[in-house]
């Protein structure tokens, strides 16, 4: 990219950034970009350049990052004052904190930010270094003193550290995760001696490798001395003392327990965001702008920078106005610093407008180019010799296939072409260089003209993701840990509540139990290693199941009440596996030259999964037989993509295509993407719904029925009689299970003779999924597409303050509200409301009792933004697209499932905009432990796809009551989800004569031993049954040595009872060896008894050395003829016994 930069190396706009004084005029994003990273290069300084707002400086950034890679940093802050916040999204604090390390070095960088950022109190360069703390190997820290140092700077407690700014703590280790490294970190004690530093994988809770030193830096910004407090808390407290006096009594009252907490939270070292408005009273605070010294500054532009510090000021002062008035803040903060306080601390400052208004000013005569997207080929011939009348031309592009294109289209026009890199410099005509770039540019001093494939063919270079990645946001890995409270099927007894984990004590010896309760006071305790016997119970939206008794038969006729049911299912699958096998269908040839041009037009690289379906999808369409397949994904995750390739194979073939959508919008969206994508290529795409007016359907039916159309989109109007195709090959259905019975009998008709492909959002359980092999072909797409911005989730009390500001700011950029409020009967007086306060609101209402067409017209006008203000219930449309819908406020928030919160969530963030969700809950109100942890949990899981892996169990229901038939839920809901698939998939098996293979588990002896997981080892029920899991699913000796190792690695050194657990699982597995018959035990001893055939083998001799050297104690016996060997239970004899059992082969031939 520096050779692109060379070209501007003598521009007198350059000139003034490099001396860092001085005022320049450019006109576009992208001149700009070029302009800095010019300046970067060529003075090797560093700068921060200042745009007005956060979407500019988020615009900014990415195009800057395409230039100067790892050298370019992103300082971004919320812009709306949310000073009441209790949880917000980590993303942008991780941004900032790079940015801070990155400061805290000597070489040259480039920071972007906006006003905003810059104006805000965050600790001084002095304040950030102190609180980065270093230790090494053998340094002596006292273990809680250290757990007290990371909360103060602001690490939270988890059980398990798998996400930036979590800490935990296990026996003597404590795990950490600083976003410095790419890792988080485990510090191993002895007594108060760092005796280990190691960095593990946060996905399997493994050591990577081992350290000597490690820097954990803070994990928040809110960083203070514990002596500064009294001076701060003075401060504040005469702030309140001057103001409380104007409020209502009632309100002072608010107020005093508000700023009483506070205060307390403040002396206490609270982290939490509600905090930052106090962080001004301390003395050590600082703004980003001095953090590093002899950096230029550059405004971008001056005036907007000016012009948004007014508003924020006049937002801060009504904000806090209102807030006083609810009794909920103090009057006379002042979280923001002046900005020409700041601008007269530094000498090295460039303006930058996009106008000439004064002499002085230096512009940069460059501009953007037009898209030729679309053009013919004359036409791009025409624009290229229009260029090089003034100017050279160079190309660049990293795809091969269209550098040819450009040099062939070139060649056959007689225009000069040159290849850049290989000649050095650049010829009159055409320069072609094969690199990475974006966008284009029209350097008028330089003569030069640049075009990229954004030019040229409608897209830019292949994004790749640009903000750093917030290192392995929150995925929830296992849907099935098992809570305490949680309800459990157990095979023979039915459906109880699990209550936790018991160590009872047998005789002398210790036991863990997991303990459950049944109808009637019933208790049942099950040895921990059991725990097969029972599973979690599941079932749709959360539903409470009844509970059995124990000993009573009503839970075995329920099981075969449930079988009746799942015979029946199972014939009709197989029924339907049989057909599908049985029926002809047309083979598709191999991928030709167009398909492959065609997928190279695409301007993103495809994510592994994507790949995975394509490969998948065209192997199903050259069987000789009708595909039918079943794509998962979430929504915006690329399924469209997916199927636009599939559909270019039947069309590239010969064929036609229908691709037939539930709602007119959504084929609206699915019309115009096929068009855009279709735009090069010699295929005709039309459109079918009840919209089209009646002459034009006409005018496609003639054509579908001569061929002439190649696909057409559209809703059930593609299925009635009148629409015939003269050759159709592929059909593709966007969400099945929405369209009614009629429909679905008719698409039924349809996949006997041709292939479908069937789009989802919603996902199909792993145990249906095995059902389903062979029957319907299965891909799921989980990967996220990059360089989306993740979501900025806001947990908040509800204020109408706060509500209007934050409706006021997304409809001053000009974007859309969705406001979701799930009860029907008033949702049209809060619709009134939010019209009533804000000015320039025009709001819509939808919700699921309106008629299915009137709905849809909601969502049409939304969409052509003929309102900004969409209050809804969940029921409206998921799976639309409306990029311009960027702050979601959900109210009641803590009454939704977190699948549910996922979803909604999941309906804005669709642009390169920065989104917003607000889950509100109301003012004074006690949430539920459950609410409280569900809210949070939704703002931890930012990784786009988390949607997939999230409690996605009663998502999972639904996908399974989809393809079974609604009629199935109710039985699901009366064994639990898991245990009805597993008795669908034995009766499966049982009706195609499948045999069971019988799982290789060693089984557990019965010999008695001292041997639980004590609480200062692990104190998390839900922790322990993980060890318990992981030691019973070591079948061999080298698996066991690899669960021990892991237990070490993750809590420390194995204590006694622990390390018993270990030896008794080895017993087990040493105890399986073909020549023994049994173990038993009695008070005394434990006996093992070999086989009458090994017996007979038994080298005597060898026999008695063995004893000999183990222990004079063990005693050997023959009776019948069968050899025995008699342990006492004196000390650790698991030892002994293993060590023996270890060297069989030694005495036996």
């Amino acid at each position: 990219m520096k050779l692109l930069v060379e070209l501007i190396q003598n521009n007198p706009a350059l000139k003034v950034l490099t001396e860092g004084r001085g005022k320049i005029v450019t006109s576009y994003l992208n001149d700009e970009a070029y302009l800095v990273a010019g300046a970067f290069w060529a003075s090797k300084q560093s700068y921060v350049i200042v745009k007005s707002n956060l979407y500019e400086a988020n615009q900014f950034y990415t195009t800057l990052k395409t230039f100067l890679q790892d050298d370019c940093y992103y300082y971004p802050f919320d812009e709306a004052m949310r000073m009441e916040v209790l949880a917000e999204s980590p993303e942008m604090l991780a941004e900032r904190l790079n940015c801070y390390e990155a400061l805290r070095g000597n070489q040259p960088l480039v920071i972007v930010t906006h006003t905003n950022a810059i104006l805000r109190h965050v600790p001084s360069f002095e304040i950030y270094e102190k609180n980065r703390h270093t230790l090494k190997v053998g340094m002596r820290i006292d273990m809680h003193k250290l757990q007290e140092t990371l909360v103060e700077l602001g690490y939270q407690y988890i059980l398990n550290v798998d996400q930036p700014f979590y800490f935990s703590h296990r026996g003597g280790i404590i795990d950490v995760y600083s976003i410095n490294y790419e890792h988080p970190i485990r510090i191993e004690f002895f007594d108060d001696e760092i005796d280990s530093l190691r960095f593990f994988d946060e996905t399997t809770q493994r050591t990577i490798e081992s350290v000597q030193e490690v820097t954990i830096i803070p994990a928040t910004e809110l960083l203070y001395d514990s002596q500064e407090v009294p001076g701060a808390v003075e401060k504040l407290e005469a702030l309140y003392t001057k103001c409380v006096h104007q409020l209502e009594p009632e309100r002072q009252e608010d107020l005093e327990n508000y700023f009483e907490i506070d205060m307390e939270n403040l002396r206490h070292h609270d982290t939490s965001p509600s905090m930052y408005k106090y962080y001004a009273a301390f003395n050590h605070s600082s703004s980003i702008l001095n953090f590093r010294k002899n950096m230029t500054w550059v405004l971008s532009s001056y005036s907007g920078v000016k012009e948004n510090e007014k508003l924020l000021n006049e937002e801060m002062f009504s904000y806090q106005i209102e807030m006083f008035k609810e009794g909920r803040m103090i009057r006379g903060l002042n979280p923001l610093f002046e900005l020409e306080d700041l601008l007269a601390k530094n000498k090295q400052i460039v303006e930058i407008e996009n106008f000439k208004s004064k002499p002085s000013q230096v512009v940069f005569n460059a501009r953007s180019i037009d898209s030729f997207y679309g053009s013919t080929q004359e036409d791009i011939v025409k624009r290229l010799r229009e260029f090089l009348v003034y100017a050279k031309v160079l190309v660049v592009l990293e795809n091969e296939h269209l550098l040819r294109k450009i040099s062939d289209l070139c060649e056959d026009h007689h225009i000069a072409v040159h290849d850049y890199k290989q000649e050095g410099y650049l010829h009159q005509g055409v320069n072609l260089l094969k690199e990475s770039l974006n966008t284009g540019i029209d350097l008028g001093d330089e003569k030069v003209v640049v075009l990229t494939g954004r030019e040229l063919f409608g897209h830019g270079a292949q994004k790749k993701k640009t903000f750093i990645k917030y290192k392995n946001a929150k995925v929830l890995k296992n849907f099935e840990d098992l809570q305490i409270g949680d309800y459990i099927v157990h095979d023979t007894h039915g459906i109880g509540q699990y209550l936790g984990i018991k160590t009872l004590t047998v005789g002398e010896n210790h036991k863990d139990y997991l303990y459950i309760a049944y109808r009637g006071n019933d208790v049942l305790y099950i040895p921990v290693e059991q725990f097969k016997l029972i599973r979690k119970y599941t079932s749709k939206e959360g539903r409470v199941p009844k509970v059995n008794k124990l000993g009573s038969t009503e839970w075995a006729k329920t099981k075969q009440r449930i079988k009746k049911k799942t015979d029946d299912i199972a014939e009709k699958l197989i029924e339907i596996y049989a057909e599908r096998m049985a029926r002809p269908g047309f083979a598709f040839g191999q991928d030709g030259p167009e398909q492959l041009a065609f997928e190279q037009e695409f301007g993103y690289a495809l994510t592994k999964d994507q790949e995975i379906a394509v490969q998948e999808i065209k192997h199903d369409m050259q069987e000789a037989r009708p595909m039918d397949r079943l794509l998962c994904g979430d929504v915006g995750f690329g399924k469209t993509e997916v199927a636009l390739r599939a559909a270019f194979k039947a069309i590239e073939s010969g064929k036609q295509v229908a691709f037939l959508c539930p709602t007119t919008i959504l084929a609206n969206q699915h019309y115009k993407t096929m068009q855009e994508r279709f735009k090069s290529f010699p295929i005709e795409v039309a459109m079918l719904n009840r919209y089209v007016p009646k002459k034009q359907q006409k005018d496609i039916l003639e054509k579908l029925q001569t061929g002439r159309i190649d696909i057409v989109v559209g809703t059930h109007r593609i299925l009635s009689k009148d629409v015939k195709f003269k050759d159709i090959g592929l059909l593709v259905i966007d969400e099945e299970q929405r369209f009614g019975v009629r429909h679905k009998e008719k698409i039924k008709e349809m996949k006997q003779t041709i292939d479908v492909l069937t789009l989802t959002a919603t996902p199909i359980p792993r145990t249906l999924q095995m059902s389903l092999m062979g029957i319907r072909g299965l891909s799921t797409i989980n990967t996220p597409p990059k360089n989306r911005f993740p979501v900025q989730t806001f947990v908040i009390e509800k204020s109408p303050t706060m509500l209007k500001q934050i409706i006021e700011r997304e409809l001053a950029r000009d974007g859309q509200v969705f406001y979701l409020y799930n009860r029907t009967e008033d949702i049209n007086r809060v619709a009134s409301e939010i019209a009533r306060t804000i000015p320039n609101a025009k709001v819509g209402v939808g919700h699921g009792k309106m008629d299915k067409n009137d709905l849809e017209d909601v969502m049409d006008s939304f969409i052509k933004k003929e309102f900004n203000i969409l209050v809804c219930t969940t029921i409206i449309e998921t799976g639309i697209d409306i990029p311009n819908a960027n702050t979601m406020i959900v109210e009641d928030a803590d009454y939704f499932g977190l699948s549910q919160l996922y979803q909604i969530k999941g309906r804005v963030g669709r642009s390169s905009r920065h989104a917003y969700a607000y889950l509100l809950h109301r003012a004074n109100k006690q949430m539920t432990p459950e609410a409280t942890k569900r809210l949070k949990a939704i703002k931890e899981f930012t990784e786009l796809g988390s949607g997939y892996k999230i409690a996605m169990r009663d998502l999972n229901i639904r996908g399974a009551g989809d393809i079974l038939g609604g009629e199935q839920a109710g039985f699901i809901d009366t064994v639990g989800f898991d245990m009805f698939m597993r008795i669908l998939q034995e009766s499966i098996d049982e009706k195609t004569g499948k045999v069971k293979e019988e799982e290789k588990e060693v089984p557990t002896t019965s010999v008695s031993v001292d041997a639980y997981i004590p609480e200062a080892y692990v104190n998390s029920d839900l922790e322990k049954l993980r060890l318990y899991q992981q030691l019973h699913q070591a079948n061999s000796l080298e698996q066991l040595e690899a669960t021990k190792s892991e237990f070490t690695d993750l809590y420390g050194k194995l204590p006694r009872e622990v390390n018993n657990l270990v030896l008794k699982r080895e017993f087990d597995i040493l105890a399986t060896h073909d020549t023994i018959e049994k173990i038993s035990e009695n008070n005394e001893e434990v006996e093992v008894l070999f086989t009458k055939e090994a017996s007979l083998h038994i080298d005597g001799t060898e026999l008695l050395q063995l004893v000999t050297q183990l222990s004079k104690a063990i005693r050997i016996a023959y009776r019948f003829s069968q050899v025995s060997v008699k342990f006492p239970k004196v000390g650790n004899f698991f030892e002994t016994a293993n060590l023996f059992l270890k060297q069989i082969e030694r005495f036996i031939n």
